[in-house]
């Protein structure tokens, strides 16, 4: 008669199993990826402000309404022809830069429906994503504009 094997055997080898099968974690990677990046992208936007501040003479608000309109074009284009996924898989957090993830979270539901037509595919999906923050964002405007309103008076 075989003796049967004790919880602690059962756990060890569960552990030995878990260990096997369980991929090398590359935290590390991807956060230098992510910095890197993400660093580059915020490099880029900073290079535009500068650069339409000296040619152009902006104004540094006005710099910075370019360098977001930029940003969110390039995005946008980049994601439309499938370049910005590439980037996004490699880099993981890094493309999450607050306005560059918004326009890729807008423009890829649109991309994905595109088959379904332009207004029902492309028009409706376009703001999956948008339409709930833009509302929020302008009821919370509004908001603290009627609050500092009467603050005021």
């Amino acid at each position: 008669m075989q003796k049967s094997p004790s919880k602690q055997q059962f756990i060890q080898q569960y552990k030995r199993m878990v260990s096997a099968v369980t991929p090398k974690s590359k935290a590390a990677q991807g956060c230098l990826r992510a910095f890197w990046v993400g660093g580059v992208i915020c490099v880029l936007g900073q290079v535009l402000i500068d650069v339409s501040m000296y040619f152009w003479q902006f104004s540094y608000t006005q710099g910075a309404c370019f360098a977001s309109i930029s940003l969110v074009f390039l995005t946008a284009l980049l994601t439309g022809i499938g370049i910005f996924d590439v980037i996004g898989k490699y880099a993981g957090a890094g493309t999450v830069v607050p306005i560059t993830g918004f326009a890729n979270a807008m423009v890829s539901p649109a991309m994905e429906f595109r088959p379904e037509g332009w207004v029902l595919g492309t028009g409706a999906r376009l703001f999956t994503i948008a339409g709930p923050v833009l509302v929020y964002g302008i009821a919370a405007s509004v908001l603290v504009g009627v609050i500092y309103y009467f603050l005021v008076l």
